[in-house]
């Protein structure tokens, strides 16, 4: 969310930032909102400074013993001023209702560097490696994986429909082997193991950004028809990771707080599956390690390189061909200030596909979850410098660390063999009992 202080002080140089993302801009509705709002409840200081004036007045009245019809019409007084004060602030309270509505729907504010546009404003920043060249006609993941018996696509269409598949022998094995790759270098890292609860309450989802925008991409429980009162299936540990502190005041010296956590991911993925996107590559459940810092604002920028960097030696470490690619505004998530994607090769689809996406929330999620931390600065003026204690929002940062379901299918693609077998990433082979060669 953004803050309503800047658009009220700035509002021209916050248009000018959010139209790299959005067509249209108008804050004219919500300073006219605001300006009532603050007005009313200037009017209803006023008034409360006046009913504690009088109280004290009638106290004084009645040590005196003054006459009893003069203490009388005070209190009636101070009766109606009290119901002035009841229906202004009911007033108040729906122009906050609305004002927060408005805030609510407003996206992050793009980092400075990021440029406008959309997809096709995306530029490379890295590529590693080269795309595999074949001597023979490559097979696709869907055939491989099919052959060699390590997804059973029918079976899982059987079982849940479209979108779903079921992971057998050395298919479940190598899906494992990748989670246990991924934990031992979070681990590695010094970031703290979570695994988190699978369904989360509609305030989580708010404070992620996922709501009310994105409330209908995700999977909600049926016991109640309001989806406020019901919980919902995560779409990403990231969803849950930013509630851990919701509400809460985080002490400066143990920032930065990191994160990993493994779980399924439930999404609907709107918009069907393209046929060049069968297979694993968009479903309606999939694994997923999930990094996520929660830091000082002086800290955000340098965390997210460095979380750029560990999806990056994660991929590089199964010796996959990736780029990573620095998106452009319309491109990023909505509560996301900036976001660079690592995409892999998938030589059957001739092109790449996102397998970590890390991105920079600045205090966009913190504000909608209220996570603060507690600071001290030195504020010089006129009289001097003095130390001043300060609350303000964290910043929170994500990046996928990695998730699976590209993964399989670009180690099947880019490492398969003449034969129909596929040659296992070293990285792996540990966890496999040492096998090198999957057929």
């Amino acid at each position: 969310m953004i803050d309503i202080n800047l658009i009220r002080e700035n509002p021209e140089w916050v248009k000018e930032q959010l139209f790299k993302r959005m067509d249209t801009v108008c804050f004219e509705e919500l300073l006219k909102l605001d300006f009532d709002k603050r007005k009313l409840q200037r009017q209803n200081e006023d008034l409360r400074a006046m009913r504690n004036k009088r109280s004290m007045e009638i106290a004084q009245l009645k040590s005196a013993k003054a006459a009893e019809i003069q203490v009388e019409a005070i209190i009636n007084l101070m009766v109606k001023v009290g119901e002035k004060i009841a229906k202004t602030d009911k007033k108040i309270n729906k122009l906050e209702d609305r004002i927060f509505t408005i805030l609510s729907a407003l996206p992050n504010i793009p980092s400075p560097e990021v440029i406008p546009g959309g997809k096709e404003s995306n530029r490379a920043v890295k590529t590693f490696g080269t795309k595999p060249e074949f001597t023979f006609t490559p097979k696709d993941h869907i055939e491989l994986c099919t052959k060699l018996g390590l997804i059973d696509y029918e079976r899982g269409a059987k079982m849940s429909g479209s979108g779903t598949w079921v992971y057998t022998g050395m298919g479940a094995r190598l899906e494992w082997a990748l989670l246990n790759y991924f934990v031992d270098f979070h681990i590695a890292n010094g970031y703290e193991f979570i695994m988190p609860p699978h369904l989360l309450n509609y305030e989580s989802g708010y404070a992620a950004g996922q709501f009310p925008k994105f409330d209908d991409d995700v999977f909600f429980t049926n016991y109640h028809k309001d989806h406020k009162q019901s919980r919902f299936l995560l779409p990403t540990s990231e969803t849950a990771l930013i509630n851990m502190f919701r509400n809460e005041t985080i002490d400066a010296d143990k920032l930065p707080i990191k994160y990993f956590a493994y779980s399924p991911c439930y999404r609907k993925e709107a918009g069907g599956y393209g046929s060049s996107e069968r297979g694993m590559i968009r479903g309606h459940q999939f694994n997923k390690i999930e990094m996520f810092i929660f830091c000082r604002s002086d800290e955000s920028a340098i965390l997210f390189n460095e979380l750029v960097s560990n999806a990056e030696k994660l991929v590089e470490g199964l010796g996959l061909h990736y780029q990573t690619m620095a998106l452009a505004a319309k491109d990023c998530s909505s509560g996301m200030a900036k976001t660079y994607d690592v995409e892999l090769w998938i030589p059957s689809m001739n092109g790449y596909k996102e397998c970590s996406s890390i991105s920079n929330a600045t205090d966009f999620q913190a504000r909608r979850a209220n996570i603060k931390t507690k600071l001290m600065d030195h504020v010089c003026d006129g009289d001097g410098c003095k130390i001043v204690k300060t609350t303000p929002f964290v910043h929170t940062l994500n990046a996928s660390g990695l998730a699976t379901s590209r993964l399989l299918p670009a180690i099947v693609e880019q490492f398969q063999n003449a034969d129909g077998t596929v040659n296992v990433p070293s990285a792996l082979q540990k966890y496999l009992g040492g096998m090198k060669l999957i057929k």
